[in-house]
């Protein structure tokens, strides 16, 4: 892919014009994203093949390398079985001159006597039987003889056979050593030629997705400049709602329409973000201000200290004038449990705020949830820092009144509650902890509606219609 000179945004003093103009950068940014995606898959199949190639001839190489050991070892055992056989067939070879020697001595002795006249061997045997005798030995030896010789030649001959046969089987081994480093060579050379076109494979896969980075870079300022601009922090009209839900969409991969209907769930869509004010920070006593009744469990002293921050930090950063004993936060829903984690409902509390719980339960939760997605303050600022991982986006202080900062966060509580893998879960996680994802009354009480929601926000993101029901549980 050529380097490609996308458009340079241009700050515009009307907002309307500037979001249109860097919307449609954007878009352009997101197809050129799109298309070094492609070429990166490409470049990685290829990655791939040569790595497979590499691999094989490198198997190839050490499979060559093996075989021309053994060849090589074969060869040195045929020649020491060759100096074996020269020195049996040397050794044969003394033995029959040494036997030719012999029979040559007992053929002069048996000629000598054939030439003794009569009376020669009448005086020099005083027996005649013991001439007889004499001439008898030296005949049947000289048989023996004989054979011996003969059996000693067949044997060298034999020997001999066999050093050529492993002369030639030694020559052909040699032969075959030759062409299998022959093939090791081209083999070697075959690997090299691919280990070059790997690298330069690889230097362009890393040029591809350094370019990529960078227009990912530049699309994410983008987003986070629309994101500005939309900036609100009061309750947002639905359309704008929509609008900021797409935006975290295309920041977080978490569905729009998901977003929506969590958010619905929560505060309708931003319209009521809390019904109490706190009052007794040692106790989490509060009051519930529409009615100007004495409300326990507002919030759990030890969140205390995370919302004042809070607060004090939007009052100095943004110049507002937030008062934490009058900020609105989610009152706690009236709930006991027993020892064994049963949940009831059935609790009273009276106008000063007492609890009662039936026999063997005691009060369980809190409220103090804060904004339209209401998030709790340890979570806001405490385990989970869902503002500090919205301001390394934006890179500005983040608000969870804010809509845009509300939506942020449940998208990135939504992704810790692997959304990914199922959004039912997530939301029953979002409503009750990761540990109540799969829990049946999280589930069917809360994720059920939330998805029901969910269907209507789709459907009106895409027709931009609405049916009466779910007018009635959004509007």
């Amino acid at each position: 892919m050529a380097q490609n000179n996308y458009l340079t945004t241009q700050k515009i003093t009307n907002p309307a014009v500037e979001r249109d103009a860097l919307q449609k950068e954007l878009e352009e940014l997101e197809k050129l994203i799109a298309q070094y995606d492609k070429d990166i898959g490409k470049i990685e199949k290829e990655k791939k093949t040569l790595q497979n190639k590499i691999d094989t001839l490198k198997k190839e190489i050490k499979k060559l390398d093996l075989q021309i050991q053994q060849s090589n070892i074969i060869i040195k055992d045929l020649g020491f079985q060759i100096k074996d056989t020269e020195g049996s067939i040397e050794k044969t070879s003394q033995k029959i001159e040494d036997l030719k020697q012999k029979l040559a001595s007992i053929l002069r002795t048996i000629y000598e006597e054939d030439q003794k006249s009569l009376i020669e061997i009448l005086l020099s045997e005083p027996k005649l039987s013991n001439l007889f005798n004499n001439l008898m030995a030296l005949e049947v030896l000289n048989q023996k003889t004989q054979e011996i010789l003969e059996d000693i030649k067949s044997l060298k001959s034999n020997l001999e056979r066999q050093k050529e046969k492993l002369g030639k089987e030694k020559e052909y081994i040699e032969k075959v050593v030759k062409i299998q480093t022959f093939q090791k060579i081209e083999s070697e050379n075959l690997k090299k030629e691919q280990d070059y076109l790997l690298k330069l494979t690889e230097t362009e896969y890393q040029k591809y997705l350094k370019e990529k980075k960078e227009l990912e870079l530049k699309a994410a300022e983008i987003r986070t400049r629309i994101f500005e601009l939309i900036g609100v922090r009061e309750a947002p009209s639905y359309e704008k709602a929509v609008e900021v839900a797409k935006q975290v969409e295309k920041i977080t991969g978490i569905r729009a329409a998901f977003l929506l209907g969590i958010l619905t769930q929560e505060s309708r869509i931003g319209k009521y973000v809390g019904q109490c004010y706190l009052q007794d920070p040692s106790t989490g006593m509060g009051i519930k201000f529409k009615t100007n009744t004495k409300w326990p469990r507002v919030m759990k002293p030890d969140w205390v200290p995370l919302f004042l921050k809070t607060i004090k930090d939007l009052n100095r950063e943004k110049k507002l004038n937030l008062d934490p004993f009058a900020t609105p936060i989610s009152c706690w829903i009236p709930a006991c449990v027993n020892k064994n984690y049963h949940v009831t409902y059935n609790v009273s509390v009276d106008r000063k705020g007492k609890i009662t719980c039936p026999s063997g339960y005691v009060p369980f939760g809190w409220g103090g949830a804060m904004g339209p997605a209401q998030l709790m303050p340890f979570n806001w600022i405490g385990s989970d820092n869902y503002k500090y991982r919205i301001e390394a986006i934006t890179k500005r202080l983040a608000d969870p009144w804010d809509f845009r900062d509300a939506v942020l966060g449940a998208a990135l509580h939504l992704q810790d509650c692997r959304a990914d893998l199922s959004e039912r879960e997530a939301a029953a996680c979002y409503f009750g902890g990761w540990g109540n994802r799969k829990n049946p009354y999280h589930l069917t009480n809360y994720a059920d509606h939330v998805m029901a929601l969910t269907k209507c926000h789709q459907n009106f993101i895409d027709t931009e219609t609405m049916s009466s029901w779910c007018e009635a549980r959004i509007f």
